[in-house]
């Protein structure tokens, strides 16, 4: 059985992946919230993701879903045991962080629930009955994705943006750095060094 895999992107759609790992491409599920942190990634990228194999007598064709945590996985067995809810209508449903999501549950947050793809409000009920008292573990999950996703930016081309306020705008090269890290830390979907000096710009502005 496959549980975690490490390989290049070759292929992004709109809930899934294709991952290549040892010469083999792997088709891989995203829920939303993982596929959110792809936005960034181009194709080429090294990846790793943890894996959730389903592979059943009514279902002998084997689907991988995919996860960023070892621990956003194993929320997703717990989701999956609630009645009515199965892995494929997990993955569709699965559209904001699981820190949230166990949040809503150990809040008894129907509205909340009901945000995600496919629950009504039946069914958020139905979670929260099943698994009300064990999500705080899951609720302390840290915001990684944000952190995951400034790197490359940082990694790529903030030394320009660096080079233009230190070199051509005469700044300094301490408040260089810390307005570039703001900068990144207010919008993490920055992917090219003009859209980091506008938001630069913007933190300066107000």
């Amino acid at each position: 059985m496959i549980g975690y895999i490490e390989g290049k992107l070759l292929k992004k759609e709109n809930e899934r992946i294709l991952l290549l790992a040892n010469q083999v491409g792997y088709e891989v599920l995203l829920p939303a919230f993982v596929m959110d942190g792809f936005k960034s990634k181009a194709i080429g990228n090294e990846i790793s993701l943890y894996i959730y194999y389903q592979q059943t007598e009514r279902q002998p064709k084997p689907v991988l879903i995919g996860f960023n945590l070892e621990v956003e996985r194993e929320f997703f067995k717990y989701f999956i045991s609630v009645e009515g809810i199965g892995p494929l209508k997990a993955v569709k449903a699965l559209t904001i962080p699981v820190r949230e999501i166990a949040r809503a549950i150990e809040s008894k947050d129907v509205a909340i629930l009901n945000r995600l793809k496919g629950i009504g409000k039946r069914t958020a009920q139905k979670i929260i009955a099943t698994l009300e008292g064990k999500m705080d573990k899951f609720a302390l999950i840290r915001k990684i994705e944000k952190e995951r996703e400034e790197k490359p930016v940082m990694r790529d081309f903030s030394k320009q943006v660096f080079d233009v306020l230190v070199g051509q705008l005469g700044y300094r090269a301490g408040d260089a750095k810390r307005m570039i890290s703001e900068a990144v830390k207010r919008n993490i979907n920055i992917s090219t060094p003009e859209e980091l000096i506008e938001e630069v710009y913007r933190g300066e502005k107000n």
